[in-house]
């Protein structure tokens, strides 16, 4: 029984296999087509050059050429038919691998989802969300200045105010230090030389 099943195996046979033999096949057939064609070439000749000369001879010939002319169309029959399953088989191979290659994608994306299901895929979407979340709260929490002067309620008028009395100040000081020489003429100097007496009269 085992011999049996083994031997039905080994008689199977495989798409490239059967392609390679129909292509010698067909390479057969168009070489003995050659053959065929050149006999009766021959024969025409024959009965040619003996149409006049001898009329069983050129008879004979012309038999002849038609039993190879029949034999060139059927062989001709033979090759269409044999053109027309290669053609075929090629299709079907193709086919065989494009839904082979098609069935293997298929289990490979099974494999892949096989632990995924929208639950959890769900679920994972939400702690990435979640996790997002503190990661913005925590650089909130951070870009927050801390130390000198956290939690002071600053009045922008007030500091504005007070800046413009600190100017203010320094004008004033600066005005103090300069010397004060406004509405004030220079004298003439004390001339050095003595004044001429005059006699009275």
């Amino acid at each position: 029984m085992t011999s049996l099943f083994s031997r039905a195996f080994k008689a199977k046979t495989e798409p490239k296999d059967a392609i390679v033999k129909l292509k010698e096949t067909l390479d057969m057939l168009d070489k003995l087509e050659k053959k065929l064609n050149n006999d009766v070439d021959a024969q025409l000749k024959v009965a040619r050059a003996n149409a006049s000369k001898n009329k069983r001879v050129a008879i004979a010939a012309l038999k002849k050429k038609r039993m190879l002319e029949d034999r060139v169309d059927k062989l001709s029959g033979t090759r269409l038919t044999i053109e027309t399953q290669l053609m075929a088989i090629e299709s079907a191979n193709i086919n065989l691998s494009v839904m082979q290659a098609m069935k293997d994608g298929a289990k490979a994306m099974q494999n892949i989802h096989g632990s995924l299901n929208i639950d959890k895929v769900d679920a994972t979407m939400d702690d990435i969300r979640e996790q997002m979340d503190v990661a913005n709260e925590i650089a909130t929490a951070i870009s927050q200045p801390v130390g000198f002067g956290a939690g002071l309620d600053l009045d922008e008028d007030e500091l504005e105010a007070e800046l413009d009395a600190l100017e203010q100040e320094e004008l004033d000081e600066n005005l103090l230090s300069m010397p004060s020489t406004a509405g004030v003429q220079a004298l003439p100097d004390v001339p050095n030389t003595k004044l001429p007496s005059k006699s009275l009269p």
